[in-house]
């Protein structure tokens, strides 16, 4: 229940446990893309991993020190890697708050989704995160889709992500038919 049997696994070395006691009850959505706009590239896992060599890029080098992971990423193509097992806290939600509770990370399960705020996510990625989302849900039951959020809506005026492009209605539709 810590791994989904449908992703490729790959450990990173950023989580660490998570406090004793503390139901899993939040999932975030992100998004994701290095350099910003550009896919398919690999500095993302290379991010995840530790390996990323910030003079790669230009804009990479704010990047120099950081240690961040999430649960997993959904590339453009729905592809899955899981980076960190569900039990543990994964490094994605920074400073935030839901409902009245700090630091997400103790909490909650994080979910990159290749891509931008403004460009439009794929069909393949909907299908991956609604079978995720899915998988989720039968393991940690107090995931409820009232308990589904975007990263701006636990650390908003600092994250923006998923963006304007995360189309929500869709993403719910696909998750309440029974038939997808």
């Amino acid at each position: 229940m810590n791994w989904l049997p449908f992703a490729k696994h790959k450990q990173s070395p950023h989580y660490d446990e998570r406090p004793q006691a503390c139901e899993i009850d939040l999932l975030v959505i992100h998004n994701i893309s290095l350099p910003a706009g550009c896919f398919g590239t690999p500095y993302v896992e290379e991010l995840f991993m530790g390996t990323l060599d910030c003079g790669a890029h230009p804009t990479f080098s704010d990047l120099e020190g950081v240690r961040v992971s999430a649960h997993c990423v959904i590339r453009r193509d729905g592809s899955i890697t899981q980076y960190v097992p569900f039990i543990e806290r994964a490094w994605h939600a920074g400073v935030s708050q839901w409902q009245g509770r700090t630091r997400c990370n103790d909490f909650a399960i994080g979910i990159e989704m290749e891509g931008t705020d403004t460009t439009p996510y794929t069909e393949a990625q909907y299908a991956s995160l609604v079978k995720t989302t899915r998988w989720l849900q039968q393991h940690y039951p107090k995931l409820t889709n009232d308990r589904i959020v975007g990263h701006n809506d636990i650390a908003p005026g600092r994250k923006t992500d998923p963006g304007a492009a995360f189309d929500w209605q869709h993403y719910f539709t696909l998750l309440n038919n029974q038939e997808s």
